[in-house]
C-alpha cells in the first residue's frame, strides 16, 4: 500500500515503466515535482538530472521475471506505473509482446515481493470497441475491441485483474481516452497533424506555399484527454484507498465525444497557418476503428476524486506548442 495520505505523493518511491515515452516522462516528472523518488525505466534512458527522476536502462520487451523481481526488490517501490507498450507502427504480435506479455511478467514479479506496491496499468478506450452514439461507455460494458491495439491492451487489463483476484495484487487499470498534448507520437493522427502544421508554418515563414493536409474521411467522434489531466489521474490513483481500487478498471477521459473533423480544423485555425484540409480515401489506409468513442467518467470522480480540468482549446494549444506556432485566437 502507498504510504502517503490525503493524496500526497511526497516521499513515495515510484517506478515508471516506459519512462521516456510520451506519457511516461510526464508522469515521472510530475511525481518528482511532488517530492517522490522516481525511477524511469526504458531501453534508452535519458541522462540523469540530479533534481529529477533517475533513469534505469532495461529492455522491458526482453527482461524476464527474475530481472524484474531483482530490480523491484532493490528499489522497493510504493507505486509502479506501467506506461510502456506498443501502439504505433507495430503488428499484432509486437503489440501482444508490449501490451500483454510484459504485463504478465510485471505482475508475476510484483507478486514475489514481500510488500507489494500498487500497480497502475494504463489501458485505453480502444479496449471497448464501438460505443453507443450519444452515450458514454461505462466500465461495466463488456469490451469488444476491433483493433489489434485494443485487443492486446485488453489482454493486459485482464492480466492485472486476474492477478488482483488470485494473488491479491494491489492493481488498478486506468482506461484512458485518446491522449493529446505536446510531443504526441507522430504515428497518431493528432501527432501527425501537429507535425504537418509545423512543417507548413516553416514553409510559410520562408515564403513558400505549404503542402495541403491530406487525411482519410474524418467521420469519427473521439473522447480526447489532455495529457496533463491523464497525469493528474495517475497521481490520484497512487494514493487512493486500496480497498476501493484493487482489481478495478477506471475510465479516464473528458466524458464527451467530439467530431474529429472539428478538432482537426480547430488545430489548423489555432496554428494560424493558411492550410487546406483535404479528406480523401484514395491514398489513405482503411481504418477499422470504432467511429464513436466516449467514456463515462463518473467512477473516476467517485473513487479518485478526479475530473478533467483542461479545455479542448488548451489541450490543442499544448499539442501545437512544439510543432507549430499558435496565433492566439480564441
Amino acid at each position: 500500500m502507498p504510504k502517503a495520505d490525503n493524496g500526497e505523493t511526497a516521499g513515495l518511491r515510484v517506478v515508471v515503466l516506459g519512462g521516456t515515452g510520451f506519457l511516461g516522462r510526464r508522469i515521472g516528472e510530475a511525481f518528482a515535482a511532488d517530492g517522490a523518488l522516481v525511477h524511469l525505466v526504458s531501453r534508452s534512458p535519458e541522462r540523469d538530472d540530479t533534481a529529477g527522476p533517475r533513469s534505469v536502462r532495461m529492455d522491458l520487451l526482453t527482461a524476464g521475471p527474475r530481472e524484474l523481481t531483482e530490480f523491484f526488490r532493490t528499489v522497493r517501490p510504493d507505486v509502479v506505473v506501467n506506461a510502456a507498450g506498443r501502439a504505433w507502427r507495430a503488428d499484432e504480435a509486437e503489440m501482444t509482446a508490449g501490451n500483454a506479455d510484459l504485463v504478465a511478467r510485471v505482475t508475476e514479479s510484483l507478486a514475489e515481493l514481500p510488500r507489494g506496491p500498487r500497480l497502475i496499468q494504463l489501458g485505453t478506450v480502444h479496449e471497448y470497441g464501438a460505443g453507443t452514439p450519444g452515450a458514454g461507455t461505462s466500465e461495466d460494458q463488456e469490451p469488444a475491441p476491433v483493433t489489434p491495439y485494443g485487443r492486446t491492451k485488453l489482454l493486459g487489463t485482464r492480466i492485472v485483474q486476474r492477478a488482483a483476484a488470485e494473488h491479491g495484487l494491489d492493481g488498478v487499470v486506468l482506461r484512458l481516452a485518446n491522449v493529446i498534448g505536446a510531443g504526441a507520437p507522430a504515428g497518431s493522427l493528432f501527432g501527425m497533424v501537429a507535425a504537418h502544421l509545423g512543417e507548413a508554418a516553416r514553409a510559410e515563414s520562408l515564403g513558400e506555399k505549404p503542402d495541403e493536409l491530406r487525411l482519410p474521411p474524418l467521420r469519427a467522434h473521439r473522447d480526447v484527454l489532455d495529457a496533463r489531466d491523464a497525469v493528474d489521474a495517475v497521481r490520484a490513483a497512487a494514493t487512493a484507498p486500496g480497498a476501493d481500487l484493487r482489481g478495478q478498471v477506471v475510465n479516464i477521459g473528458r466524458g464527451e465525444a467530439v467530431p474529429v473533423h472539428a478538432l482537426i480544423h480547430r488545430m489548423v485555425e489555432l496554428s494560424g497557418v493558411d492550410l487546406p484540409v483535404v479528406e480523401t480515401a484514395a491514398d489513405q489506409p482503411v481504418r477499422t476503428d470504432a467511429e464513436w468513442l466516449q467514456l463515462d467518467v463518473s467512477r473516476a470522480l467517485r473513487l479518485l476524486g478526479w475530473q478533467p480540468r483542461r479545455t479542448l482549446d488548451a489541450s490543442l494549444r499544448d499539442l501545437l506548442t512544439v510543432a507549430a506556432p499558435v496565433n492566439g485566437r480564441k
